[in-house]
């Protein structure tokens, strides 16, 4: 999916043909969004914290935030997300869920099934994905390829993060970033030519810079030095300055492959959703692809940080705005720890609502 060598991509590319003459393509049916109704502004943290109003919006572009429930949990926003992208497809069937995450309900097991059980899937193929903010693009190249084997017809894709559940509430330098939310399509085998179906999906990972973007504690390597975790352990920790430098650079280079494997030039691309990292980060992705402001689709403002549920969440409020209609080319793009990013293109179907 990523970086084969030339005897390996072209093999690749051979394989694809095949599946997509066989009509294994994967298409967009549906798309949904929910974000808890809990918001909190930049005005209710600088109560707590040793920032302001400006200082949040000049260096994120953040105005607030929505923030679970005291007694929610992700599986509570998947399903929301879920039940709403099944609505739009016009069917209440899928052959298997796939969930990014990086905020599971528990450990183990996967949070995957209890929201296929909670959406009337029992019984469906449902597992969790991990990739941080990078989770929806796995797995949505999880889902295409599910759909390309033939071992599923229908699968709904989910990213939802409870990204606060995360964060040291004094931490100003996440705490004010990170929100929680969830978003999801559903894929359906699909036509290749037709609007809807998705391009070649571009991923890539660098776990030598694991440590700019964690959680230092709760994991088998905590555990395995027989202690438990404390202060900071469990909480989110991000170094700023060279995940700016990364995150352009990796998504500016996945975007490119994605747009030439489409045929397309980066003019062509009608609209970019990108994760919502910073507002600062879209903008210098934006100066480093050329794209004009007018074509970055952006919800950061009042949504935040969001994590897996980024990407999706942003299609499905383009959506019922109608800032995406039939037959605009999309470019979708993220990064996130691990590290982990990708890209892919989309020419956007008619959907429901």
């Amino acid at each position: 999916m990523s970086s084969a060598g030339p005897g390996a991509r072209e093999a690749l590319e051979t394989r694809e043909s095949h599946r997509t003459g066989c009509g294994h393509t994967a298409v967009v049916a549906g798309v949904g969004g929910w974000v808890p109704p809990r918001v909190v502004t930049n005005h209710d943290l600088s109560a707590r914290l040793d920032t302001s109003d400006e200082w949040i919006r000049s260096r994120t572009g953040i105005a607030r935030r929505h923030v679970i429930a005291r007694d929610g949990a992700t599986s509570d926003l998947a399903v929301e997300a879920g039940r709403l992208a099944l609505k739009s497809s016009g069917t209440a069937e899928a052959d298997a869920v796939v969930l990014a995450t990086t905020t599971p309900d528990h450990p183990c097991p996967a949070t995957a099934p209890e929201v296929a059980h909670r959406l009337g899937l029992g019984g469906a193929a449902a597992f969790d994905v991990a990739a941080v903010c990078t989770g929806f693009l796995y797995a949505l190249a999880t889902g295409q390829g599910l759909i390309a084997a033939g071992s599923a017809e229908r699968v709904l894709v989910i990213g939802a993060d409870a990204f606060t559940t995360l964060v040291d509430p004094q931490d100003r330098s996440t705490a004010v970033i990170f929100a929680d939310g969830a978003g999801a399509v559903v894929l359906r085998t699909g036509d290749p030519a037709g609007d809807g179906a998705l391009g070649r999906v571009f991923l890539g990972s660098d776990g030598s810079r694991s440590g700019l973007i964690q959680v230092p504690g709760g994991g088998s390597r905590q555990r395995a030095k027989d202690r438990s975790a404390v202060g900071g352990d469990c909480y989110f920790r991000m170094h700023g300055q060279e995940t700016f430098r990364q995150a352009v650079d990796r998504m500016a280079t996945a975007s490119r492959d994605a747009v030439g494997s489409a045929g397309w030039r980066l003019r062509d691309v009608d609209r970019v959703v990108a994760h919502q990292a910073n507002a600062r980060i879209l903008g210098a992705l934006a100066d480093e692809l050329d794209v004009p402001p007018g074509r970055m689709l952006s919800n950061i403002e009042h949504v935040g940080n969001t994590g897996a549920a980024s990407v999706p969440l942003l299609l499905h409020e383009a959506h019922a705005q109608g800032r995406l209609e039939a037959g605009n080319r999309l470019l979708l793009t993220a990064f996130g720890g691990g590290l982990a990013w990708g890209a892919t293109t989309l020419v956007w179907p008619r959907l429901g609502h």
